[in-house]
């Protein structure tokens, strides 16, 4: 089933109009990515062309939840990200609204269309962070303090520089 046809029969939540609970694993996955990386992974599959399915930014929890074809269960574990598959709900806004609160689609479930696994995971390491080593972290020294801040509270205040526009 398609996920526009699975989100339109999912059942509504009571409390909160607009919004209903959808199941995923029946055909296709979810995954859960932090906000920032996957941003950034969306942004790249957007410049490089490539066919994306329906992505929802779940802005509350600062996550984007990507659909892509089920089985793909051990690519992921080198990553930042969750597989929500069969037995995983998600709360999901209509496609064609936005809420100021929630978030919205930002690729709306329109057709069949997947993300690509591979393409995404590509996409996703390009925007992990690589931790310098200890020989390219700069070491703290006082001088990179600003210069009217106090090294301690013992040292002088610091002299106001003169102003350009006094004159003498």
């Amino acid at each position: 089933m398609h996920l526009r046809e699975a989100l339109r029969r999912a059942p509504l939540i009571d409390d909160l109009p607009g919004l209903r609970f959808l199941a995923a694993g029946s055909g296709w996955d979810l995954l859960r990515v932090p906000a920032e990386p996957g941003f950034w992974a969306l942004a790249i599959l957007r410049t490089t062309g490539q066919a994306l399915g329906p992505v929802l930014y779940d802005q509350p929890s600062a996550r984007l939840y990507f659909a892509i074809p089920s089985g793909t269960t051990g690519t992921w574990q080198d990553l930042p990200v969750r597989l929500l598959s069969h037995g995983s709900w998600l709360v999901a806004p209509n496609p064609y609204r936005a809420h100021e609160y929630f978030g919205g689609w930002c690729e709306l479930p329109d057709d069949d269309t997947l993300t690509d696994p591979e393409k995404l995971r590509h996409a996703l390491h390009q925007h992990q962070p690589t931790s310098p080593t200890p020989e390219e972290r700069p070491l703290w020294k006082p001088s990179n303090a600003p210069a009217l801040t106090p090294t301690s509270v013992a040292s002088p205040p610091a002299s106001p520089r003169p102003s350009a526009l006094q004159h003498s």
